[in-house]
């Protein structure tokens, strides 16, 4: 692989000088940002302001985290009850890069030129070639003197020991802290780039990538209260994606667990699109074999949990606990039967684009749930904000601090737009859908608090109004007014050419 002089080499056991961040990330702010050595710039350090004054920020980003995981994983539940949970939160695509690519700018797919997991359009190459590393909440936060730390899973297509414009095991400009894989998926026998240096991991217990990943957090946890600087700590776990290892210690949990089955479980919704109207009732076999699959995911999520907890205790033993906003989301949602689908995810319904977002920490409204529209190009402004910076107006989305705060402002977003590109035929992408699992072909959707809207490329649509059918189980396009079609269309055509907080606002606004 090349990436305007990228190259894959053996894992090289050599420091490497990081990248300057160069830009303010998605600050509106102007001037350079932190170099990305670990230590501050004389401008950093001049307009930092010590960890007990400012706000620290803690994003747990879950992969594949479907909402009924939530009932296994009792932090979460806990969070819920003293944080706020967006009842409307909506990815970008249901799909692993373009939802990660979304949350680091706060730009929509069609503005970060990522629609997948790898190149031409999209995976880390795309994100890298497009510039989308020089403006994220990382280089934002930085700029703000903060000490930025990412461990876990970055974009598809990143490799540890990758060679980026000359720079061996390439750390991207705006961390600090840096330990993250490439191909984590197993939870075993992988490797970490720590820091500019690669780093092989066993089979051995203790080299389990989720809790190596946590041990690391609350170091840099206890580190950065030491130092008594704000910080911002995003842990990006593999799980709960396939093949969703367990911990050692959860490998015979949930042996009897049984499959919830919804009402959307084994049925396809009257005057269902093409790709999806010839699916069969399941046979015995495929019930088992998606049972089998919930059950490890939900072992998988166990490990997730404990390290949440486990961030937490550090963060009050550290002192920082009640000046520290954590966030808990997933990048997608997953079905498990849905739709008579087998495991999989890339479409448009709820089980796959609306996904949980719990935040708990200062100011933010305890045991509350918001149904104000949100999605995951929110994030990057929303710690631009909380870290103190103005959230650049080249952005697509909106700050949340005001909805944390208990606020909705009158001009608040009321459509959020997902953006697909399929059917997805990849042999080398990690996502690529089973057998069976679901494989649409390119479309483009909005999705309000009361509906969701579908266009396809080859010309079907679906509309499903989730209030009087929550369950998406009654396509009612066909039955529109010819006035409604068209506004649809028009509105959809408005959000897919967005561009900036200002335009995509007033694009997603149905008043």
């Amino acid at each position: 692989m090349t990436i305007a002089g990228v190259r894959r080499k053996a894992p090289l056991w050599l420091a490497t000088a990081a990248l300057a961040a160069g830009l303010a990330g998605c600050s509106g702010d102007s001037g350079g940002g932190a170099p990305d050595t670990g230590r501050e710039s004389p401008s950093a350090s001049a307009q930092r302001t010590d960890s007990a004054q400012s706000t620290n920020i803690v994003w747990v980003l879950t992969d594949d985290l479907s909402s009924d995981l939530v009932n296994y994983m009792p932090h979460v539940k806990a969070m819920q009850k003293s944080g706020m949970s967006f009842t409307n939160y909506t990815v970008t695509d249901s799909l692993c890069c373009p939802s990660r690519s979304s949350i680091f700018t706060g730009k929509f797919p069609h503005n970060t030129g990522v629609f997948t997991n790898m190149p031409p359009d999209g995976g880390f190459e795309t994100f890298h070639e497009k510039g989308n590393e020089d403006k994220t909440f990382a280089t934002a936060l930085q700029q703000q003197g903060y000490r930025t730390a990412m461990m876990g899973k970055y974009l598809n297509g990143y490799q540890p020991d990758m060679t980026v414009n000359g720079k061996k095991n390439y750390v991207p400009p705006g961390w600090n802290e840096w330990d993250v894989a490439g191909n984590g998926y197993k939870e075993y026998d992988y490797t970490l780039n720590q820091n500019g240096k690669t780093v092989d991991y066993g089979h051995d217990p203790a080299d389990y990538l989720t809790d190596v990943v946590s041990a690391k957090g609350q170091e840099f946890i206890e580190n950065s209260a030491k130092a008594k600087k704000p910080f911002m700590l995003d842990i990006s776990t593999f799980a709960p994606h396939g093949p969703a290892t367990p911990a050692p210690e959860d490998r015979d949990a949930f042996q009897d667990l049984p499959l919830p089955k919804p009402p959307a479980f084994d049925k396809t919704p009257t005057d269902a699109p093409q790709w999806l109207k010839d699916k069969k009732a399941f046979t015995p076999q495929q019930i088992t074999k998606i049972t089998k699959t919930y059950r490890k995911r939900v072992r998988a999520v166990q490990a997730v949990d404990r390290m949440i907890g486990d961030l937490q205790e550090k963060l009050k033993k550290s002192g920082v606990y009640d000046n520290t906003v954590f966030a808990f989301a997933s990048d997608n949602g997953f079905h498990m039967g849905q739709y008579r689908l087998m495991p999989g995810k890339q479409t448009a319904f709820d089980t796959d684009v609306n996904v949980p977002l719990v935040v708990t920490g200062p100011g933010v409204e305890q045991g509350a749930t918001t149904k104000a529209v949100a999605s995951n190009i929110d994030i990057c402004p929303t710690f631009t904000e909380l870290g103190g910076g103005k959230p650049d107006p080249a952005t697509d989305g909106r700050s949340l601090v005001p909805l944390l705060h208990g606020e909705t402002p009158e001009d608040w977003p009321q459509t959020a737009l997902v953006e697909h590109h399929g059917p997805n035929t990849s042999p080398q992408d990690p996502d690529k859908p089973g057998k069976g699992s679901g494989n649409p072909p390119s479309y483009e959707a909005l999705r309000t608090d009361r509906y969701t809207y579908v266009e396809y490329k080859n010309g079907s649509h679906e509309y499903y109004d989730r209030g009087k059918d929550p369950d998406m189980l009654h396509n009612v396009y066909a039955q529109l007014p010819s006035d409604t079609k068209k506004n649809l269309a028009s509105a959809l055509l408005k959000l897919q050419g967005c561009k900036g907080s200002e335009e995509c606002t007033a694009a997603a606004r149905t008043d």
